[in-house]
């Protein structure tokens, strides 16, 4: 991110913490950074990765998309990148981001909050996307949905991947639900 971007998600992670009467020591505990790092965040100096921009969205009980919407920017590292294409705002709250992954690439991503449910649809490439022991392999037209409150991962083969990824942030009694839903693929067909 360009400094003009880290400066407007500094000021707005501040004014999250803030508007939730955290201290800069207890979001960084929370989170599990360094109280350094976040003070840096917040002053627009450093290179947040994405789990550390998820980790401080869910201390701040914020959706991800939430933290990073003023932004405007896709944001990433080590081969991934995702930006936000809109927010919905009625319940369950929705997000949808575009996303990018770089030739041998493995992102290992932590979980989120209790009930979130993905689903990713791929625009182009291979990647292997899910929970362990969910994981599927994606081609181009193909998707996938899984719990995302559990430890889940992106994976590429020697080419660049690109999907529409939709985050459902919903209440934890309805993650058991997550296999049992109709998804339509783009052929209009149920899976």
């Amino acid at each position: 991110m360009d400094k003009p971007t880290l400066e407007t998600l500094g000021r707005h992670l501040q004014s999250l913490r803030l508007a939730r009467g955290l201290s800069l020591s207890q979001l960084a505990a929370d989170a599990g950074i360094a109280k350094s790092n976040l003070s840096r965040l917040e002053q627009g100096c450093g290179n947040p990765t994405l789990d550390t921009i998820w980790r401080l969205s869910l201390q701040l009980k914020v959706p991800f998309g939430d933290l990073i919407a003023p932004v405007n920017v896709a944001v990433g590292d080590h081969g991934v990148m995702v930006r936000l294409i809109d927010q919905g705002s009625d319940q369950p709250a929705v997000d949808a981001y575009w996303m990018s992954c770089a030739p041998f690439t493995e992102r290992n991503a932590e979980a989120h909050a209790a009930g979130t449910v993905e689903a990713i649809t791929l625009i182009s490439g291979q990647l292997e996307v899910g929970n362990v022991g969910n994981i599927r392999l994606l081609r181009a037209g193909e998707n996938h949905r899984f719990a995302a409150d559990e430890p889940h991962l992106y994976r590429t083969g020697e080419s660049w991947a690109t999907a529409l990824l939709t985050i459902v942030y919903q209440p934890a009694a309805n993650s058991a639900d997550v296999g049992t839903d109709v998804i339509v693929d783009p052929t209009g067909e149920a899976n």
